[in-house]
C-alpha cells in the first residue's frame, strides 16, 4: 500500500545489495536466514504467454493514479518515463535523452525522437507537456501531486523539448521523472474521457501494450511491434496478468504451475513457495518499510510521548516471526536503508548513530502516565485484505494495553484499505494505520519529502518548520553525498518525534516457475519493464 504501498500483505522501494535494497544475502531474520538475489539468468529464447498474479485488480490504469503495487506492476510494461529506473536503482535517460539544470529552477528535457505510441502517432514535445501538466490539474486530482508541489510552469520550449519551471530549486524533481509522476501518454487518448479504464484503456510506448481487460479477471498484455529500445526487446508475446486476492490460492497456483509467476507474495506462502518444484522463491533488493502511521495527531497520539510509548512497547522481533515469517529485520527509522542509493555507505554510518528500538514495556507504561494517558483510547485500521495486517494490528492493540491504553480495532473492507491513503474522509476516526512503504528512487529525500507540512502523504498533518527548512535545503544540494548529510538530519528529526512508527524492513520477493526467467527480483519492477526480459530459461 503506498497508497499504502502496501502488497499483498503495502507507498513509496534497491541495488547493489551491499548498497541499497533489502537486508544484506544471509542476514537473519527472527526465523532464520534469507539470501538477496539481485536478478535471475538471462533468458534463452523467447515464450509464448506468461500468466502472472496480481493480489488485486487495478482500480484504473491511468499513471496519474498508479501509486500501489497492482496498477505499476502492470503499467511499468506498458508505460514508459522521460527517466529511467533500472533494475539496480540507477537514474538513466528514458523517454527523454537529456534532463539538464541550466540554473537551480529550471529542467530541460531533450524528448527521444522516433518513438512511437501503440496507437500509431509519434511522442512529441506537446504529449509530454500534456501528460505532466495533468498532475497539476484539481480536476484530474492525482496522487502524484507532491512531486509537481515545486512546479510554476511547464511549457514547450522547442518541437521535442520541454522545460520545467520551478518555484524554488528541486532536485528530487528529476529522479521523479523514473515514476508514474514522469509517465508520457499520447495527448490525444488523454483528452477522452474515461483513460484508463477497461473501456478506453491507455496508449504509452512501452514495450507491450494493453490488449483487453476482463473486469475481475485479468488484464492482457501484447507484445508491442514498434517498441523503440532493442535492449528491452519483448520475449514473450503475451502477458496475462490474473487477480487472485486469496493469498493461500495465490501460492497454491503458483505451486501447481497454474500461474507463472508473481511479486510481493504472502509470507505466509513463504515455506511452500521454498520447497516448491515447480519454481524458485527469490528474495529481491527492496526499499521497503513497514511502518504504523499516526493519522491525528490532534488526537491520543498528538503527544510525542504516547506514541515513543506505543513504539517502545512493540515486540518486534515477534511481529517479524508472525507477520513476516522471519524474512525481516527489525527498523530503526520509517525509510528503509535501501532507499539511500544516492550514498549507500554514508547511509550505513547514519542509520548506526539512530537509537535502537529496545523493547520496555515498563518504561513505555512510565512515559503513558506522565503524558496523562493511562485509559485513553486510540482507534487502529485492520482488514483482512491480507494477513499482515490482522497479526500486527493485534500486536499493537496487545502492546497497547500493556501500558495503559485502550486500542479499538477498526475493521476495513479489503477494497476500502488503499482509500485510507488516498482519500482525507476516508481516514475520519482512525488514529493508526499499518503501511508497506516504499520508495520509487534511489534518494532517501523521497520519503523523508513527504513529511514536510500539507504535502499529500504527511497523513497525520506533522509540521514542523525546522524540518521543512531541512527539506528545501536538500532539495537544493545537486551533489548527492552532501544532499545525503542534510537528509540524515530528517532522518534524526523524523526517529526522534516518532512522526511514523517503524516495525521492519522486508526484501522484495518473486516467485518464478521454473521454465522462465529473466525478470528482476527487486522492486524496480514497479518503474522497470519487467516482462521484457523473461523468457524461457531452457
Amino acid at each position: 500500500m503506498r497508497t499504502s504501498r502496501f502488497a499483498a500483505a503495502g507507498a513509496l522501494l534497491a541495488l547493489a545489495v551491499a548498497a541499497c535494497g533489502a537486508p544484506p544475502a544471509g542476514t537473519k531474520g527472527a526465523a532464520g536466514a534469507f539470501e538477496i538475489t539481485k536478478d535471475t539468468p538471462p533468458a534463452k529464447g523467447p515464450v509464448d504467454t506468461v500468466t502472472w498474479s496480481l493480489y488485486a485488480e487495478p482500480q484504473s490504469l491511468d499513471y496519474a493514479y498508479a501509486f500501489d503495487y497492482p496498477p505499476n506492476t502492470v503499467l511499468a510494461n506498458v508505460c514508459e518515463q522521460l527517466m529511467r529506473i533500472t533494475p539496480d536503482l540507477k537514474v538513466e535517460p528514458g523517454l527523454a535523452t537529456a534532463a539538464e539544470a541550466p540554473d537551480p529552477k529550471r529542467w530541460v528535457y531533450t524528448i527521444r525522437p522516433g518513438v512511437r505510441f501503440h496507437h500509431g502517432s509519434t511522442l512529441t514535445a506537446d504529449d509530454v507537456v500534456a501528460s505532466m501538466r495533468r498532475h497539476m490539474d484539481p480536476k484530474v486530482g492525482s496522487y502524484w501531486v507532491s512531486v509537481y508541489r515545486n512546479v510554476e510552469r511547464i511549457d514547450k520550449t522547442g518541437p521535442m523539448e520541454v522545460t520545467v519551471h520551478l518555484k524554488k530549486p528541486d532536485q528530487l524533481f528529476n529522479e521523479e521523472m523514473g515514476t508514474s509522476a514522469g509517465t508520457i501518454a499520447s495527448a490525444a487518448s488523454l483528452a477522452k474521457e474515461g483513460y484508463g479504464t477497461p473501456d478506453v484503456g491507455v496508449d504509452c510506448t512501452g514495450p507491450f501494450s494493453l490488449d483487453s481487460w476482463q473486469k475481475g479477471q485479468s488484464i492482457t498484455l501484447k507484445k508491442f511491434g514498434g517498441y523503440w529500445d532493442p535492449s528491452l526487446a519483448p520475449k514473450a508475446n503475451t502477458i496475462r496478468n490474473v487477480f487472485i486476492p486469496d493469498p493461500a490460492a495465490r501460492v497454491n497456483a503458483l505451486l501447481a504451475g497454474e500461474v507463472d509467476g508473481g511479486y510481493l507474495l504472502p509470507s505466509s506462502g513463504f515455506p511452500k513457495l521454498r520447497t516448491a518444484t515447480s519454481g524458485t522463491l527469490y528474495f529481491g533488493p527492496n526499499t521497503t518499510a513497514v511502518n504504523l502511521i499516526p493519522t491525528d495527531l490532534k488526537g491520543t497520539l498528538g503527544d510525542v510521548k504516547v506514541r515513543k510509548a506505543l513504539s517502545m512497547a512493540l515486540d518486534r522481533d515477534g511481529i517479524i516471526r508472525a507477520a513476516a515469517g522471519g524474512v525481516a529485520t527489525p527498523a530503526k527509522a520509517p525509510g528503509a536503508t535501501g532507499a539511500w542509493g544516492i550514498a549507500p555507505e554514508a547511509a550505513k554510518e547514519y542509520y548506526a548513530k539512530l537509537p535502537a528500538l529496545t523493547r520496555d514495556v515498563a518504561g513505555a507504561k512510565k512515559l503513558i502516565e506522565e503524558a496523562g494517558a493511562t485509559g485513553k483510547k486510540i482507534v487502529m485500521a485492520t482488514s483482512t485484505l491480507s494477513p499482515e495486517i490482522g497479526v500486527i494490528a493485534n500486536a499493537v492493540q496487545s502492546a497497547g494495553q500493556a501500558i495503559g491504553l485502550q486500542v479499538e480495532l477498526k475493521a476495513v473492507a479489503p477494497e476500502a484499505y488503499t482509500a485510507l491513503f488516498s482519500d482525507p474522509k476516508a481516514r475520519e476516526g482512525i488514529d493508526l494505520v499499518m503501511t508497506i512503504w516504499y520508495d520509487s528512487t534511489p534518494d532517501p529525500l523521497e520519503f523523508y519529502g513527504i513529511l514536510t507540512t500539507g504535502d499529500f502523504a504527511n497523513y497525520g498533518g506533522y509540521s514542523n518548520p525546522e524540518y521543512d527548512a531541512l527539506v528545501d535545503e536538500a532539495n537544493a544540494q545537486a551533489d548527492p553525498a552532501a544532499r545525503a548529510a542534510t537528509v540524515a538530519r530528517l532522518q534524526e528529526i523524523a526517529v526522534r518525534d516518532v512522526v511514523w512508527i517503524p516495525l521492519y524492513e522486508v526484501p522484495h520477493s518473486m516467485f518464478l516457475n521454473k521454465r522462465l526467467t529473466g525478470a528482476p527480483t527487486g522492486i524496480a519492477q514497479l518503474v522497470f519493464p519487467w516482462g521484457a526480459p523473461l523468457g524461457s530459461a531452457g
